[in-house]
């Protein structure tokens, strides 16, 4: 993941990759037999680590604000015990091969994440938690274009400055960041 998000998927070869996991290239190639193959199951891993851990940090919140405020501080832990996460997916998305489809694997990992959204928003709709003039598929789509862009965030951002970004997302949702702290 790191010698991808560093130099590129083009750029990235089996001896690099070894070099920065310090194995030999022998090594990678017993379990995979290009790759193509590495990316591929790199990518598959961290998707099947990512989007159940969310999911579940969203589960055992109650509330709407409870189960966002989860669902941010899960993906901020992602982030940091995965550093290079979001500039592989970037790389990947960007030079993979097409005969990979991890550009559409992506996709299908962010619409499982908005999925995601949408079951919170929806249970806000049954319990009365959301204003009764929003729209829910407008309201997830705000809220999970917020999450998108803390995906992107923590790629160019310090971790000082993603933190910070988070805390005024967080305080956004609860309605505190503005005025007197009061939801509007």
């Amino acid at each position: 993941m790191r010698t991808v998000a560093e130099v590129g998927y083009s750029r990235a070869t089996i001896r690099e990759i070894a070099r920065t996991a310090q194995i030999t290239s022998g090594s990678l190639y017993h379990y995979f037999p290009n790759k193509s193959e590495l990316v591929k199951a790199t990518f598959d891993e961290l998707a099947d680590i990512a989007v159940p851990r969310l999911a579940a940090a969203a589960d055992e919140a109650t509330g709407v604000v409870d189960k966002l405020m989860a669902l941010f501080d899960e993906g901020g832990r992602v982030v940091r015990e995965y550093p290079y996460a979001v500039a592989f997916d970037r790389a990947i998305r960007v030079e993979s091969a097409e005969h990979l489809h991890l550009g559409e694997d992506a996709d299908t990992l962010f619409d499982t994440l908005r999925a995601v959204v949408v079951d919170i928003v929806e249970q806000a709709r049954r319990d009365g938690d959301l204003d009764p003039d929003a729209d829910v598929g407008g309201a997830a789509n705000a809220i999970f274009a917020i999450l998108r862009g803390m995906y992107d965030q923590a790629a160019v951002a310090s971790t000082a400055h993603y933190d910070a970004t988070l805390d005024a997302v967080k305080r956004l949702i609860q309605g505190t960041l503005f005025g007197s702290g009061r939801p509007a």
